[in-house]
């Protein structure tokens, strides 16, 4: 049996028993989405009894079927299901608000220290992101490539993105991998299957969320591009990267370094720090959005920077989930569906590999040293089996330690 909503408005007792159930992990929620769906099947279909494992199984489904930050989508849906609208708002602030305040004071930190070039503890958090990345793309790889078409396209897409990329090129990754799912993965598996929700959410009123959520990815740009304002044309790339992200966490780099980089926004060097110190903290990668606000803010202006850039990165979720879980039961049973989704994925991990050379690597590693300390990280988390925060902590110190001293960061 599935779990039904509330039929009646949640009360303010319970939107604040999910606010705080969620603050306490959006607190120790550390090692990235899938550790993060571990933590909430726990929380909500051992301890508390929330949903049986079926109906979880559901949500964790549609949620890496949507575009957006996969582990956050299940938070939020959690919330939807349990306490309306409140709830779902609830779980996604008590998930999100820690991860979100210590990247944004890292920020300041950034700022005050004068940026990152030079700084020998963000060079070591630059190097430390590169390792982070590249067993992201091999466990991503391994489970999303598992045959030789879709390592192909992996591959394909790599070499896409680092030679002949045009502007927008990931989304042009992402429907090719559509496409070529959709011709070459037909018959391989079968869709998945499992309990029906009923989530208590009127087709009609999907079908209104998925027109604004398309509104605001067509008239965003335009919007921005006609006022001219740079807060309302931050609020535009962030919302646009959240809507078009497949893949959770770790392909959100390629896609916001493509956007920020290179018209000059963010220097690389200030954006793979940041993307370094977010793998120390616990709670939701896509918090990294935070950072970036505050650091591209004119002083005196990173709070409502940051807030429009966290905001803004998530905001297709809100839309798309409740969207979609009207449909869902029709979409999981789709085998076309499912093929296309697993050629997206395979699309995916090719641009985490082209993002993993390209800014990332040619973006930190300088030096014989600089390699050797990326493999030592990377041996540490792939092999020792040591926790990210603790190694992303090390790399800092032995940057500061040790790049500092012997003056190897120029």
């Amino acid at each position: 049996m599935s779990v039904q909503p509330k039929k009646h408005a949640p009360d303010c007792n319970s939107w604040l028993e999910i606010l705080m159930i969620f603050l306490k992990l959006g607190c120790t929620s550390f090692g990235g989405p899938v550790a993060h769906i571990g933590y909430f099947r726990t929380e909500f279909v051992e301890r508390r009894k929330w949903f049986n494992d079926g109906t979880y199984s559901e949500l964790v489904a549609l949620c890496q079927f949507l575009p957006g930050p996969a582990s956050s989508q299940v938070g939020y849906a959690i919330g939807l299901l349990r306490g309306g609208l409140p709830g779902a708002l609830a779980a996604w602030v008590g998930f999100t608000l820690p991860s979100a305040a210590l990247l944004i004071a890292f920020a300041y930190g950034v700022n005050i220290a004068g940026g990152a070039e030079g700084q020998g503890w963000l060079h070591g958090l630059k190097l430390v992101a590169v390792a982070v990345v590249a067993q992201a793309a091999l466990q991503m790889g391994r489970s999303l490539c598992p045959d030789a078409p879709r390592a192909t396209l992996a591959v394909c897409a790599a070499a896409f993105m680092l030679i002949a990329a045009p502007a927008y090129g990931q989304l042009l990754v992402i429907v090719a991998g559509a496409i070529a799912g959709l011709l070459l993965l037909k018959s391989d598996e079968e869709a998945p299957t499992g309990t029906a929700m009923k989530p208590g959410i009127g087709t009609k009123t999907a079908l209104a969320l998925f027109t604004l959520f398309a509104a605001l990815l067509v008239g965003l740009p335009l919007l921005a591009s006609e006022s001219g304002h740079p807060l309302l044309q931050l609020t535009d790339i962030f919302y646009r990267v959240g809507a078009l992200v497949f893949g959770g966490g770790h392909i959100v780099l390629p896609m916001l370094q493509a956007e920020i980089v290179p018209p000059g926004i963010i220097d690389n060097d200030a954006f793979l720090a940041g993307y370094g110190m977010a793998q120390a903290v616990p709670g939701p990668l896509f918090t990294f959005a935070a950072y970036l606000g505050a650091v591209i803010a004119p002083p005196g202006s990173e709070i409502p920077y940051a807030l429009a850039a966290l905001v803004a990165i998530f905001f297709s979720s809100f839309l798309l989930v409740p969207a979609a879980l009207p449909f869902w039961a029709k979409l999981r049973s789709s085998n076309k569906a499912y093929a296309a989704l697993r050629g997206v994925n395979a699309a995916v991990v090719g641009l985490i590999l082209a993002a993993l050379y390209n800014p990332i690597f040619t973006g930190a590693v300088a030096s014989p040293a600089d390699f050797a300390l990326v493999a030592a990280a990377y041996l540490a988390l792939a092999a020792w089996k040591l926790p990210p925060w603790l190694v992303v902590l090390l790399g800092a110190l032995v940057g500061w330690g040790v790049w500092d001293l012997l003056g190897l960061v120029g």
